[in-house]
């Protein structure tokens, strides 16, 4: 999918979680692109609605917001075709949304796994299997935000990293099944944002001294990322691209 010489309709990037952290950068960058930007969120109506009064002020009518809880798997083909109704068509998905939480083994209830493989995996597919057509119709892509501890598992986060894993086999899984009109990549960030339960400073360093970079990275590097293979990539599928700095050399 590309943007260039394209003047009416812009494509339309539909972008879960898209309200805060690296959704938020995603939306700001996949806007400042030219995309218009079907904005999804759950529980971030304050922010959902600044950043989309914020964007569309650069260009009318440009961004609108969904709701919608993606753990209820039987609302997402309405989500898709609410959008698709909305804006008139669909081109790029970017699966963000995203439940991080610890799980060590022995504390590990149900409901956990629901969440976390929910968020992280089950919507992603349903989300796909909706968008399938529509991605089709306009020779689409779908990007998936995965993580490292997709391919490194994180400690005291075994379902998270499962959730993970699985959702790097789907990239490659959906890139064979929608292909040869529909791309699906996926990005793995490192160490971009900490996670909202903050961590100490030791534990922060000891991450950093592990990264080939020795910093932490930025949201608008992986927005970027998701940019080149929405945009860019034109003969990448099944991919998944990983933004950690390096940290994985030490792995």
């Amino acid at each position: 999918m590309s943007t260039e010489n394209q003047t009416d309709p812009c494509p339309v990037a539909l972008i879960t979680g898209g309200a805060r952290r690296v959704g938020a950068a995603i939306v700001r960058t996949l806007h400042g692109a030219g995309m218009n930007v079907a904005l999804h969120y759950r529980q971030s109506m304050k922010a959902a609605n600044q950043l989309a009064d914020e964007l569309n002020a650069q260009r009318s009518d440009s961004v609108r917001l969904f709701h919608a809880d993606l753990c209820r798997t039987e609302h997402l083909p309405r989500l898709v075709s609410t959008v698709v109704a909305d804006m008139g068509r669909l081109d790029v998905l970017v699966n963000n949304a995203s439940s991080f939480f610890p799980t060590p083994l022995g504390s590990v209830t149900t409901d956990d796994w629901d969440d976390l493989l929910g968020t992280n995996l089950r919507a992603p597919f349903f989300l796909a299997q909706s968008a399938g057509p529509h991605l089709r119709a306009n020779k689409g892509c779908i990007i998936n935000i995965a993580d490292i501890h997709g391919r490194q598992p994180l400690k005291n986060h075994p379902v998270y990293s499962v959730a993970k894993a699985g959702l790097i086999m789907l990239t490659r899984a959906l890139a064979r099944e929608l292909a040869p009109e529909v791309r699906v990549n996926a990005v793995a960030p490192g160490a971009i944002l900490w996670p909202e339960q903050e961590l100490d400073e030791v534990t922060k360093q000891r991450i950093l001294s592990r990264t080939a970079l020795k910093r932490r990275g930025d949201p608008d590097d992986i927005a970027r990322a998701v940019l080149f293979l929405a945009r860019d990539a034109g003969y990448i599928t099944g991919e998944t691209l990983v933004v950690d700095g390096g940290r994985e050399l030490s792995s």
